[in-house]
């Protein structure tokens, strides 16, 4: 299913501009850098609330997003992006734990399929996915990026709590 985009915006991060995008309703996209959506490019309340929780992440005093999301996918697409969401703040899961997760234990290269296909990095926090070892694999935006929201939010907590 595809997505009805209403509206687009490019906001500036501490990581460089990302782009917004809304159905109206909800957050449907965000993009780290410059991206082209359907729709009028214009901000709004809902992509200014949307960039206010990402400056608020990045600046490490936001733990969870309240911005309503609406994430277009597969039906697994979207068990997986669930799952994504029920991963707390500062920690890490492999692979295989989310699809055991999502109730399928050894569909692990689906679980990063659904990841690469994440249309809102960062609210589905997808970065906290890594390999069975510990080890940082693939990222839609690069690993360098990966590492940094992991970093961010290793530094900002501290037994689970914001110092």
């Amino acid at each position: 299913m595809a997505s009805s985009l209403e509206t687009f915006f490019v906001y500036p991060t501490p990581l460089g501009r990302i782009t917004l995008a809304s159905d109206g309703k909800a957050l449907t996209h965000m993009a780290f850098g410059v991206q082209q959506f359907p729709g009028t490019y214009t901000a709004t309340a809902l992509t200014n609330r949307a960039s206010t929780e990402i400056q608020e992440y990045l600046a490490g005093k936001r733990t969870v997003f309240d911005t309503p999301l609406n994430p277009y996918g597969t039906q697994y697409q979207q068990k997986v992006w669930r799952a994504l969401c029920s991963i707390p703040y500062g920690e890490t899961r492999s692979y295989k734990e989310v699809a055991q997760m999502t109730g399928k234990p050894n569909a692990m290269r689906a679980v990063g399929m659904a990841n690469n296909k994440n249309p809102l990095p960062v609210f589905i926090p997808c970065h906290r996915v890594i390999g069975a070892k510990g080890d940082l694999v693939g990222y839609a935006y690069g690993l360098k990026i990966k590492q940094f929201l992991l970093d961010l939010e290793k530094k900002a907590t501290k037994n689970g709590h914001l110092r």
